[in-house]
């Protein structure tokens, strides 16, 4: 007969996944602003005129949105460092170079969600009105000008929710930086788990902190869904 025991489990595991929970919350802070950052030069690198840009990212999108996450974070963790490595060395004989599992999980989760976040911005920058553009060069902007002040602050609005979306996927999808390591709520609680033998009790509450972050997130999105539709 299997004997529950929450009470010991709550009691030892919560303060462990208050640190790991911590470690979430900058992980995704610094995630997203370099998706955020990404996604947008990718945006506009797809609608420039030079074909040669747009063809290069797009056999990057590719790659990326083909691949898994999880595959991703690997190759970012144990094999980018050694790529950069072997090219380093051709200048500097013995340059070796290696990723923390926190920073190889910022740039895996920010490059892949900065690929999927392009095609949000993209679409969002072509559904303005092609007046809008005329009319700032008819005022004195230049293209670039007009899209920093006029275009882009518009298409933004129109992201938002997507945005949102994205982003309450982004913290659900940090527990797979506990395969490159990463102390968070997973490799926190597994280790725990092993120790006491409390499975099913360690990864319930596990389940209900993302549970207790997702939601409020929804709700958020929710709201800025329905308020995007009033400025439509």
């Amino acid at each position: 007969m299997i004997r529950l025991d929450f009470q010991t489990a709550f009691q030892q595991l919560t303060p462990l996944l208050v640190d790991a929970l911590w470690i979430v919350v900058t992980l995704v802070i610094f995630s997203f602003a370099l998706a955020l950052a990404v996604g947008m030069l990718i945006a506009l690198g797809r609608l420039s005129s030079k074909k040669w840009l747009n063809s290069i990212l797009v056999v990057f999108l590719e790659i990326v949105r083909g691949t898994p996450l999880l595959v991703q974070l690997l190759y970012v963790y144990y094999v980018l460092p050694e790529i950069i490595s072997m090219i380093g060395s051709l200048w500097m004989p013995g340059f070796h170079m290696n990723f923390s599992a926190y920073t190889a999980s910022i740039l895996g989760l920010g490059i892949n969600y900065g690929c999927y976040l392009s095609e949000v911005f993209r679409s969002s920058i072509q559904s303005i009105d092609k007046g809008q553009m005329e009319a700032a060069q008819a005022l004195g902007y230049t293209n670039r000008q007009a899209m920093r002040h006029i275009i882009i602050p518009q298409s933004f609005q129109i992201s938002l929710p997507p945005i949102g979306n994205y982003f309450t996927a982004m913290v659900k999808d940090t527990s797979l930086c506990a395969f490159v390591t990463l102390g968070e709520i997973i490799l926190t609680t597994q280790s725990y788990a092993s120790q006491t033998f409390l499975t099913i009790e360690s990864y319930t509450i596990a389940a209900l902190i993302y549970l207790i972050i997702s939601l409020p997130l929804s709700q958020i999105v929710r709201i800025l869904e329905r308020r995007a539709r009033r400025h439509v």
